[in-house]
């Protein structure tokens, strides 16, 4: 595998032919540029408010286990900067892409104006989007994998309890999800089908990339207390691997 790095994003390129799977994790970095000053405490970037945790190693291990399958290429488009600076699974519009407060936590270096917010989509959202579409213009791929962590317990009600080791998100093309999710129950892992939240709510970027397109994709959000270490991580790519391949092989082609 091969790597490629821009401000807004990285690419993991893979082998393998088109029709191939291409991995698109929005929140997998917590890095904040040096000329950006979110007036937070530094610690915040290690927490799930700033960064989807374990899910850029995941992405790596995935695309690694992926692409050694002979007729199966799979490729990565990483997030490059927290989703404090700019979140990228946000439509354009939306408040919450240069969110003033997060979790609880106020980001008084996102009170920005107009000409300020407009900087931020133009230096990070447009062209962290620019490098998806590009990557499914020129891999073609017959199955994009939306990857993301969620938290055991919200922040705002830490008694609630989020039970599910995965959770299976889709707004209105369920086909891969309707695949995908016995496939995990059969493998006994505690999984949620439009939980902890719905896709229906929240599904900007696949929205955007797939859904608008026809594109079949396979939201994922992995409880990241789960892959917070390198050998969760190993663990969760060997039991999420099968899952993947054969969710694609319903879509796939070999030429």
């Amino acid at each position: 595998m091969t790597s490629d790095r821009a401000e807004a994003w990285t690419t993991i390129a893979g082998s393998g032919a088109a029709g191939g799977i291409l991995i698109v994790a929005d929140h997998a970095s917590n890095h904040v540029p040096h000329d950006i000053d979110l007036g937070i405490d530094p610690a915040v970037l290690d927490r799930h408010v700033a960064i989807d945790i374990g899910v850029a190693p995941l992405a790596a291990m995935l695309c690694a286990r992926l692409g050694c399958a002979a007729v199966l290429g799979c490729a990565a488009v990483l997030g490059g900067v927290s989703r404090l600076v700019c979140d990228f699974n946000r439509d354009e519009g939306a408040a919450g892409l240069v969110p003033a407060a997060s979790d609880g936590i106020v980001i008084p270096g996102n009170a920005l104006d107009d000409r300020g917010r407009a900087a931020r989509v133009d230096r990070f959202f447009r062209p962290y989007h620019a490098a998806v579409a590009d990557a499914i213009a020129r891999l073609t791929p017959a199955l994009l994998v939306s990857l993301h962590s969620f938290t055991p317990r919200l922040e705002t009600a830490p008694d609630v309890r989020r039970p599910w080791q995965i959770g299976i998100l889709y707004n209105r093309d369920e086909r891969a999800a309707r695949h995908a999710i016995p496939l995990l129950e059969a493998a006994g892992i505690v999984t949620g089908d439009n939980e902890p939240y719905s896709g229906r709510v929240l599904n900007a970027t696949m929205d955007r990339h797939s859904e608008a397109a026809g594109l079949p994709y396979l939201g994922i959000e992995v409880r990241q207390d789960l892959i917070g270490d390198p050998a969760g991580v190993e663990r969760w790519a060997e039991l999420l691997e099968p899952v993947i391949a054969a969710t694609w092989d319903v879509f796939g082609h070999t030429g």
